[in-house]
């Protein structure tokens, strides 16, 4: 195996005991702006739980990819430490990423449907959803986003 000296990431260099809940911008790659959604406080014990956050991330990715500006959207998936979510978008303000993330939560804590790509044909773990846990995220994230303004995307 060839000997590689491993850099520290970006988002590693985060002081992760500062973070709280909201939207940040965590780093710019040309025109590729990647957004931190953090719906819970690192480290602090509480996480999101899988089924939740499985169906919160099939319904945000869905409405984001639905939406007039989906051809902006360059990924929307979980983080590993299951505290939120990255949203990369490109070319699109942050104002409008900030409308359009808080239009994806009314849109997920409102709906009442069955589950986008949750069967066994769409899904890889198609049997681990929870609507409910998603609708009440989104809740949360609701209220934290209210009132969001520019000069609150940094950390």
């Amino acid at each position: 195996m060839e000997n590689i000296n491993l850099k520290k990431i970006k988002s590693f260099e985060v002081d992760h005991r500062k973070i709280k809940q909201g939207m940040y911008i965590s780093r710019i790659d040309g025109d590729i702006t990647t957004y931190d959604i953090r719906m819970v406080i690192p480290n602090s014990g509480d996480y999101l739980e899988n089924d939740g956050l499985h169906t919160f991330e099939h319904l945000f990715a869905t409405f984001m990819r639905s939406s007039n500006y989906s051809g902006n959207v360059v990924y929307v998936g979980p983080m590993g430490c299951r505290t939120g979510f990255y949203l990369l978008m490109r070319d699109i303000s942050d104002e409008i990423t900030i409308d359009l993330v808080k239009k994806a939560m009314d849109f997920i804590s409102e709906y009442d449907g069955d589950i986008p790509g949750a069967t066994e044909k769409e899904c890889g773990n198609y049997k681990e959803h929870n609507l409910e846990k998603a609708q009440n995220y989104a809740k949360v994230m609701q209220s934290i986003l209210k009132n969001y303004s520019l000069k609150m995307l940094k950390y």
